[in-house]
């Protein structure tokens, strides 16, 4: 991989590349996109790793905000790169072949194109280590995507404290799979971590179904492993419908991100012997701030507790720190006070790409700020308490504001998924005329279950005050998802806008 990705490097030089350009890639995981996270800097350039699950409008968009100037495109994504690159400024496409069709010749071929590199020629020193390494924008959830660059050091930096015991615990024995996409916050820095201490890398390139997946954990002998909520509902469901196919490494570490797993998933993933690992993050966190792992004084925990705590709470990695910031200013560790999630670290970005109008999701950006001290806003609300432990209850947009008081939409989801006969769930706020906002429960549920509104009702009741409860539910036969998994509730609110409340 080293040699290889040092052809790439020099190859990328001759070819004209400078330093401080972009060059975009639109890959799945795979050996080839690896080797361009290390060839693409190695030759003084910036990654910028293109979502290949975005629309060809928003890709456009992305790559000609970040001047993309070469990309390297997987032959089975050519059709979608031809539907943006005339609305680009891209000047040389590379196509790495991953299917068993020739790459077509109006482009450079991957594997011609690194022959012409010499791996013995020097890496481009960067000018010092902040320099940009690569870039990734947001989901644009809320608004165009924002590019955030990272710096040599940030990943650096971030990639040790993966490595360390209560980060993922990496060592060269290990062998690493990342689920989570690479074009998504780098993998959450899988691969500069995994290269870092010399661990096995396992890339499941296109397949992502359960079966592909469980064949890769046990066929490699997978250790540790990431990918977002859906993915482990998946596979959780797959091992429980053929018990003994798949023989998995015991004690396999198991990390859900990306979104709150429920905590009916990882009581789930530790009952089929995985050690289930929670983290928090975002692009502007260089993926991973927050995670889950117990401390000393839980040892005589019952297991069960211990996973619920860890399924909403997390502590803050090394180098990281949080805050909470309500109308009163800085809330106590308490665990009651609660406001937005703000927090500092070496890999926390200081600004958007080019982004003028964005500077107040920093303190230290807005004229007259009183905590004007170089925060980033992260837009959730949280609470933390007096161990330490962080828990996001919601996106800001996501909260529910019934009669003047607030509803963790995130809480009732994680319930209503508690439930056996329930697979999904997203609740939403829609106005009310009478409470201003009240939830609105929709939900998908597993193949051949039943369940109707007073099940659910009943299940929530045992947990939540009945002014928390949903006042409907809708059940759907799939939920609206982000081109990270995520879901989207955004859809919803807007399908269901007109929704009649009844009297």
């Amino acid at each position: 991989m080293a040699g290889r990705a040092r052809r790439l490097a020099d190859a990328l030089r001759k070819a004209g590349l400078k330093p401080g350009e972009r060059v975009g890639t639109l890959m799945w995981n795979h050996h080839i996109h690896l080797e361009a996270y290390f060839g693409i800097p190695g030759a003084g350039g910036v990654m910028h790793t293109l979502n290949l699950r975005l629309h060809p409008d928003e890709l456009a968009f992305i790559a000609s905000h970040a001047e993309d100037r070469i990309l390297i495109v997987d032959d089975v994504l050519l059709p979608l790169a031809r539907r943006f690159l005339d609305r680009t400024r891209i000047e040389k496409i590379i196509v790495a072949r991953i299917s068993d069709e020739a790459a077509p010749g109006e482009f450079e071929d991957y594997e011609a194109f690194i022959a012409g590199g010499d791996p013995s020629e020097p890496l481009v020193e960067p000018e010092d280590e902040f320099t940009a390494c690569s870039i990734c924008y947001t989901s644009g959830t809320t608004g165009r995507p924002k590019g955030v660059a990272y710096s040599h050091r940030a990943l650096m930096l971030h990639a040790m404290c993966l490595g360390m015991k209560d980060g993922w615990d990496l060592g060269q024995n290990d062998t690493t799979m990342p689920i989570v996409p690479m074009f998504h916050v780098n993998a959450w820095n899988f691969p500069y971590a995994a290269t870092l201490v010399g661990a096995k890398q396992v890339l499941p390139g296109p397949y992502l179904d359960p079966e592909s997946l469980l064949d890769l954990m046990a066929g490699e002998g997978v250790t540790i492993t990431g990918a977002v909520p859906t993915i482990w509902f998946a596979v959780t469901d797959a091992l429980r419908a053929e018990p003994g196919r798949w023989t998995l490494p015991p004690g396999i570490r198991v990390i859900a991100g990306g979104a709150s797993p429920p905590p009916a998933l990882v009581r789930g993933l530790d009952a089929l012997g995985m050690v289930p690992i929670h983290g928090w993050g975002m692009t502007e966190t260089t993926a991973g701030a927050t995670m889950a792992h117990p401390k000393p004084e839980m040892a005589g925990w019952p297991r069960e507790q211990v996973l619920d705590l860890f399924a909403e709470r997390h502590l803050p990695m090394p180098l990281v720190e949080v805050r909470v910031v309500g109308d009163e200013g800085e809330a106590p560790w308490d665990g009651a006070a609660m406001g937005e999630l703000q927090i500092r670290a070496p890999w926390v970005a200081a600004r958007y790409h080019d982004a003028p109008g964005t500077e107040d999701r920093w303190t230290d950006q807005v004229a007259g700020d009183r905590t004007a001290d170089g925060w980033f806003r992260t837009g959730d609300v949280a609470n933390i308490d007096p161990a330490g432990f962080v828990k996001i209850s919601d996106r800001t947009r996501d909260l529910v504001k019934s009669g003047g008081e607030w509803i963790s939409s995130q809480d009732l989801e994680n319930a209503i998924m508690g439930h056996p006969a329930v697979k999904e769930a997203a609740v939403i706020a829609l106005p009310h005329p009478k409470w201003g906002e009240r939830p609105l429960a929709c939900v998908v549920l597993r193949e051949s279950a039943a369940a109707g509104p007073d099940d659910l009702a009943a299940h929530l009741a045992a947990e939540f005050p009945k002014w928390w409860l949903p006042d409907a539910y809708e059940f759907i036969a799939e939920l609206p998802k982000t081109s990270t998994g995520k879901f989207q509730k955004s859809v919803l609110r807007e399908r269901y806008a007109d929704r009649p409340w009844e009297s």
